[in-house]
């Protein structure tokens, strides 16, 4: 008995051993130099920051895989305002040099359809309106949680419960967390799938010596909101065409003191032909002239323009008069010629928002955003970007320019 029990040891440890040797290496670098131009403040922000990111991911052992990941964010030029640097003479570019874990996990597939992830982890749900990872700055956001991903017959279903935020300014604003996240999509065809979805967010400071905004803030953050989301796509001869409909409810949660109840709706169509591809969206966030609809982990960069004019760090994002945001996107998605096959699929995107308050209607201001992307090798690209702001008069967010030039490598 004893040589059989040895024996399934050994065996056990030449499997690990065979997913170990599977690993693969998670290798990535962002060098990104940002610039701001904001009414109102003299000085110009200029941001040089470096983030590494260095992990390793297992092979698989009875349908379990491990991920470990490190950042690193250094800021060669400092001349910013990274909320945490004190350098308050200029604009915010949300920053940091910062180290920290990243992403720490386990998962579990105990079948084809099902998934398991505890740790820290990435989470992405929909187009990251409510739950993201606010990829585009240097710190990425993540989830100290537990979720399930399974598939039942027609329907997807992802179900986590969020034990903290590593939020993108590092651990000196990271939120502890009660709070559980529900999301089901039920396909019916191509052209239509409906999604449901609940995220009841509850938050504290996670700060060791937290100051009264600390506080406030992640109590303000704290909201239910709950929702539905109807999309899908089809083609009209080489047009393929698509759609989204989306309305959700919010009201305060945790410790929130407020009392409101909000109303978020989005509406967008699109169409794609050959290398084009043109969207019309329109937003309506409302406001009760004290209290906007927000959205604490969403990925607020993608919308309401690239200049970041309502992204607030403190989470709590919001106008109190809301916000109804009409915009256009062009995309041009091109190809690799032979006479230039160091610039691989360059994509140009160029966007324009038009964007009023929810209540009595007032002009905020008008934004320009285009963004060109390219490869230069198979694993190192380039992104040019820019931003311009021009806000509607003095009683609104100041207007700005913001100017990216960002090479990325990939392993």
């Amino acid at each position: 008995m004893s040589a059989l029990l040895a024996a399934a040891e050994v065996r056990a440890e030449d499997t690990i051993a065979e997913a170990l040797a599977a690993s693969k290496p998670i290798l990535e670098s962002s060098l990104r130099l940002e610039g701001v131009d904001q009414q109102g403040i003299a000085e110009k922000a200029e941001a040089l920051t470096w983030r590494n990111r260095l992990g390793l991911q297992s092979g698989e052992f009875y349908g379990v895989k491990a991920l470990v990941e490190i950042d690193s964010v250094i800021a060669p030029v400092e001349k910013y305002n990274s909320t945490l640097n004190g350098k308050t003479i200029y604009p915010n570019v949300v920053d940091p040099a910062v180290t920290e874990i990243n992403r720490a996990q386990l998962t579990w597939m105990p079948t084809a359809d099902t998934t398991l992830t505890v740790g820290r982890q990435r989470m992405i749900l929909d187009d990251a309106r409510f739950i993201g990872n606010v990829g585009w700055r240097q710190d990425e956001q993540t989830f100290d949680a537990v979720r399930i991903d399974t598939t039942l017959f027609r329907v997807k279903l992802t179900a986590a419960y969020l034990g903290r935020i590593n939020r993108i300014v590092g651990d000196a604003k990271d939120w502890k967390s009660n709070s559980y996240v529900l999301n089901a999509t039920y396909s019916f065809s191509e052209a239509i799938k409906v999604t449901a979805f609940d995220y009841n967010l509850r938050f504290s400071t996670a700060a060791k010596a937290p100051v009264a905004a600390d506080i406030t803030n992640a109590r303000l953050s704290s909201v239910d909101t709950k929702g539905l989301r109807v999309f899908g796509t089809g083609w009209a001869s080489s047009v393929k065409l698509g759609y989204i409909a989306q309305y959700a409810e919010q009201e305060p949660a945790g410790d929130n003191p407020a009392v409101f109840n909000l109303s978020a709706s989005m509406y967008e169509a699109n169409a794609t032909w050959d290398i084009f591809t043109l969207k019309l969206n329109y937003e309506s966030l409302e406001g009760n002239g004290t209290q906007g609809f927000i959205t604490p982990l969403g990925t607020v960069h993608a919308f309401e323009g690239f200049a970041d004019v309502f992204a607030s760090t403190g989470g709590n994002k919001t106008f109190a008069d809301g916000i109804d945001d009409l915009n256009l996107t062009l995309v041009v998605a091109g190809h690799t010629r032979p006479w230039a096959p160091w610039f691989m699929n360059p994509t140009l995107t160029v966007a324009y928002h038009d964007m009023k308050t929810n209540r009595l209607e007032r002009s905020i201001g008008k934004e320009w955003d285009a963004v060109l992307t390219a490869g230069l090798t198979k694993n190192l690209s380039l992104m040019l970007k820019y931003a311009d702001f021009e806000r509607a008069s003095p009683t609104m967010p100041a207007s700005r320019t913001k100017t990216w030039i960002m090479l990325q490598y990939k392993l």
